[in-house]
């Protein structure tokens, strides 16, 4: 249980300032580190001991009793509440990066560069393609692989590797007839 503080604790002579602010802190800084919880500050611990801090010299000068008190250290603890958040909205937040959390897009300066040279067609083109045409001509134009170490990456032989290639090229000479006499028509 917490002490309580009367009229006669507060009147001159009464108590040292020594015995009178640790009354008053044994009373009053439960009560102020719980509003200051219920109004959400990050560390009400340390701003209840700015209250106490600014409320200390005070003390011989208190008039209304422990009413007045009570309505100085609150008056004191919600100017201290009001500041914090004063500050901290002027502060950005920190907080630390997420990156799935991250929803901006943007394209990559090699997106950019690929697009302007015409690259990114290719990739798509070569999308196109199933299986182990897909994989020869990736293989060979974007990993620039000679015929044998595809067919050693692939474990075929190069004669498998080569007619791979052949149908892989006639099926994209087709897909791009197809998207020219599209566009043209």
């Amino acid at each position: 249980m917490f002490e309580s503080i009367t009229d006669d604790d507060l009147a001159p002579g009464a108590l040292t300032e020594h015995e009178r602010f640790t009354l008053v802190y044994r009373s009053l800084a439960p009560a102020v580190i719980a509003y200051m919880s219920a109004r959400g500050v990050d560390d009400p611990e340390a701003l209840a001991q700015d209250v106490f801090v600014a409320v200390l010299p005070r003390l011989g000068s208190i008039t209304g009793g422990a009413a007045g008190l009570k309505t100085l250290v609150f008056s004191v603890a919600h100017a201290r509440v009001v500041d914090h958040y004063r500050r901290t909205e002027r502060r950005p937040r920190i907080v630390d990066y997420d990156p799935l959390l991250d929803t901006r897009e943007t394209a990559s300066a090699e997106h950019d560069a690929l697009l302007a040279t015409g690259q990114t067609d290719a990739e798509n083109l070569i999308g196109r393609l199933k299986g182990d045409q897909k994989e020869v001509l990736t293989l060979r134009i974007v990993a620039e692989l000679s015929i044998e170490e595809v067919a050693s990456v692939l474990g075929k032989t190069p004669g498998a590797v080569k007619q791979l290639q052949r149908r892989a090229l006639l099926a994209l000479r087709e897909h791009v007839s197809e998207e020219e006499w599209v566009r043209s028509a």
